[in-house]
């Protein structure tokens, strides 16, 4: 065993409840996991397998113990609660506690209150504070409160803190956003492909929309609703040669598709479109699954809200998300274009 492991087996021979939640052991005779405090009979050394989550032990094709079964859904609880508790803190807070703080209120060491934290939210601590300042500076941007304003009611303690971050978490200046985009030139063009119409516009920082439908006109307008005052300009033929890769991949998916994106959204919105541009072609992954692999297995139904706010067909590939039986389900550009796209890429 590894210095790591022997630590580990030391807490399983001591069957030391401050060892719970760090890790779980896989007995290989038996097929169940267990965790290190378990009253079970020892197993031998060479018939254990370690795990940092029941989650991990339960791909490998473990299942938990009935006590460790009864013991998760108690911790899960205790967890679930502890973290509630932590986010509290962090938003109500006007500069963001330190790990070490939040981890002396939970009764937790930092290390596993940090892994515990992403387990539930899908985000470490500090990006979730990261996520919240955000999202207050994106609802005070669009009322009437000076920018300045806005940054310093968001936790920023000074405005060259917040501008050095304003490009990747507004994709534009403060004040162009809260004027909704103005000063923005947003490349676009219109075309028709085998699933309808499509549009594809471009910022200064890449592909931002990918939108696909029956009528050109509204997907028009859907972009200037996403880009109010933005000036959209109607792309020349060079850009032209954008969409028709975009429409070459749909019709060919093996030729696949590589352009730099655009992405506007939460810290865990663009933590799960990350995973889904993950999935390969010809392959599809359920809610559920896509939860486990942002670390946050309770979050499927914020996974598919998340799927649902892409706006970046087939660049984000969210057609490839499905139900866990692996029925389709909804997509935000009709189940009938996702069963299509699945269709080809499961032919090619």
């Amino acid at each position: 065993m590894t210095t790591e492991q022997d630590l580990r087996w030391a807490a399983i021979l001591a069957r030391d409840p401050k060892a719970d939640g760090l890790f779980v052991y896989g007995v290989k005779t038996t097929g169940v996991y267990c965790r290190p405090s378990s009253a079970s009979r020892l197993p031998r050394p060479e018939n254990i397998e370690f795990f940092d989550t029941p989650a991990q032990a339960e791909a490998a094709g473990y299942r938990a113990s009935k006590r460790a079964a009864g013991d998760q859904t108690q911790l899960a609880a205790q967890h679930a609660q502890l973290v509630a508790d932590a986010c509290r803190q962090i938003e109500h807070a006007d500069t963001a506690p330190s790990l070490n703080t939040l981890a002396s209120r939970a009764g937790l060491s930092p290390f596993h209150f940090h892994r515990v934290f992403k387990g539930v939210t899908g985000l470490t601590p500090k990006g979730y504070a990261s996520a919240h300042r955000s999202r207050k500076v994106r609802q005070g941007l669009k009322g009437p409160h000076s920018v300045t304003d806005a940054l310093y009611e968001a936790g920023f303690n000074s405005n060259s803190r917040f501008y050095e971050s304003a490009n990747q978490l507004l994709g534009m200046t403060p004040s162009d956003y809260k004027a909704g985009g103005t000063n923005n030139q947003i490349l676009f063009a219109v075309g028709q492909c085998s699933l309808g119409a499509i549009l594809v516009a471009q910022s200064a920082r890449g592909v931002c929309a990918i939108l696909l439908g029956d009528d050109p006109d509204k997907l028009v307008r859907d972009l200037q609703d996403q880009f109010p005052k933005a000036n959209l300009v109607g792309a020349d033929r060079r850009f032209e040669q954008l969409i028709a890769q975009v429409v070459g991949f749909i019709e060919a998916p093996a030729l696949g598709l590589d352009l730099p994106l655009d992405l506007r959204g939460t810290a865990f919105q663009e933590r799960v479109w990350q995973a889904l541009r993950e999935i390969p072609v010809g392959s599809t992954a359920s809610y559920a699954q896509i939860a486990q692999r942002i670390g946050a297995p309770t979050s499927f139904r914020a996974v598919a809200q998340a799927c649902g706010a892409n706006s970046l067909a087939v660049a984000i590939p969210c057609h490839r998300v499905v139900r866990s039986n692996g029925d389709l389900s909804g997509y935000r550009w009709g189940v009938e274009r996702k069963r299509q796209l699945l269709d080809r890429e499961k032919d090619h």
